[in-house]
């Protein structure tokens, strides 16, 4: 009777828990093929294993892997003393051919490819078939690159591209301990902004005598980044405060809508450009000022009508002002000089000079702190200086103690405009100051 009840209960009892029943059924089932397919993968991998280790498939495969070049190669050339472009495509493997052509090509469309030691040149080579250049970029610029590149008329493009720049903006602050120089290099400015900072403050401030110890600078300057964020160029200075002794000189750049005014102004808009710089060259010593002294050669007694600047052979000397040169040659005693008239009241004189510098001649116009040669020692001279002379209304005068009138000052529209432009270089200045706390 019991198993008759169980026959008849049996379906009632499967309808009943058959979702458990087929979820136990499935569950054996995975095991069952996970536990085959495990035994299967371990075999395959023990018979991989077997074939890789045998020691003449690796041989093939390394000599079949070495007789193979990357279709498509990049060389980035580094250009050594003297390299031609000839030598360095027998450098990077360009066979007799190839290389002809290219020299042929930039030969008839007489390109000027100028090369220089440390330059980095980027050849992009197809291997296929017989090893062709591609593409060829060599900079001209910091911002400029030319580019030669390969068409599909068998011949050669090419084009002057403009480098994709960032324009930022940096600041930076250091207290001077001994010199403008080596307190900006410590904050890692770059030499060219310290010269540009120097010829700025150069109307106004002597940097060998009136720069003392504990002095301090801010500057706030522009610099352009290339795609791999590495600076490249540098911009204006757009803020310069120079702290001598407590007081404050603060310039600040301002270029106007009519593209008329681009200079650096002191913040109740005076220009800082004065009539002649007060020292026409950076870093050098006063070795003997203006008057009476014992000449270091004659042996006597006489008037020194000018002011020395003791510094080393070929440092650059400057035009202390804007103005037309009238004689580039020998003058006796002062050797090799340069004499400039700037206006109806002041000329100045430059001796010594080792060397004049490309384009200075007789009746050339020159603006203000534009080089005009080097110094040296030619002439009545025992040692490298600049003998540098100022002559108002025909009369030599001491050039450290002459009182010179100012530049422009901003009027109208012109100061609404510098006001603006101050105020957002201030904000500039506050933000970049927190950027870097």
């Amino acid at each position: 009777m019991k198993i008759y009840y169980f026959k008849n209960e049996f379906p009632k009892f499967f309808k009943e828990y058959r979702s458990y029943v087929l979820t136990l059924l499935l569950t054996i089932f995975v095991i069952i093929t996970v536990n085959n397919y495990e035994n299967f993968r371990s075999k395959q991998m023990k018979s991989l294993e077997n074939i890789y280790q045998n020691i003449y498939l690796h041989k093939t495969l390394s000599y079949i892997s070495e007789g193979l070049n990357p279709r498509f190669e990049k060389i980035e050339y580094i250009v050594q003393p003297g390299e031609s472009l000839e030598k360095i495509f027998s450098n990077i493997n360009i066979n007799e051919k190839e290389k002809k052509k290219i020299l042929q090509f930039i030969s008839s469309k007489k390109l000027k490819l100028k090369l220089i030691e440390n330059q980095k040149i980027i050849f992009q080579l197809d291997n296929l078939g017989n090893r062709k250049i591609s593409q060829i970029t060599i900079p001209i610029t910091k911002k400029k690159d030319f580019v030669l590149t390969y068409n599909n008329q068998n011949t050669f493009d090419y084009a002057e591209i403009t480098k994709k720049l960032t324009l930022g903006k940096v600041y930076k602050e250091n207290i001077i301990r001994n010199s403008l120089y080596k307190s900006a290099i410590e904050k890692q400015i770059n030499p060219s902004i310290i010269v540009q900072f120097a010829q700025i403050y150069g109307f106004q401030v002597d940097f060998q005598r009136d720069i003392k110890k504990n002095d301090s600078f801010q500057i706030v300057y522009e610099e352009y980044k290339n795609d791999e964020n590495k600076t490249v160029d540098f911009g204006n200075i757009l803020y310069a405060n120079l702290i001598l002794q407590g007081k404050s000189l603060e310039l600040y750049f301002f270029n106007s809508k009519d593209n008329k005014i681009n200079d650096h102004f002191e913040s109740n808009g005076q220009s800082i450009k004065k009539t002649l710089m007060k020292t026409p060259i950076n870093g050098a010593r006063l070795s003997s000022p203006f008057g009476n002294r014992k000449h270091p050669i004659l042996g006597y007694t006489k008037l020194h009508a000018g002011t020395d600047f003791a510094a080393p052979m070929g440092t650059p000397i400057m035009a202390s002002g804007s103005g037309t040169i009238i004689k580039v040659g020998w003058c006796g005693g002062g050797g090799n000089c340069v004499k400039i008239r700037h206006n109806s009241t002041y000329t100045t004189v430059y001796a010594h000079m080792s060397k004049f510098a490309r384009g200075i001649k007789k009746g050339v116009r020159v603006k203000q702190a534009q080089v005009i040669g080097f110094v040296g020692s030619t002439g009545m001279s025992t040692g490298p200086h600049l003998h540098y002379e100022v002559i108002q209304n025909g009369k030599k005068v001491n050039s450290q103690t002459l009182k010179l009138p100012s530049g422009k000052k901003l009027k109208g529209n012109e100061r609404e405009q510098f006001e603006l432009a101050k105020i957002k270089i201030d904000v500039l200045k506050a933000e970049l100051i927190n950027e870097t706390n």
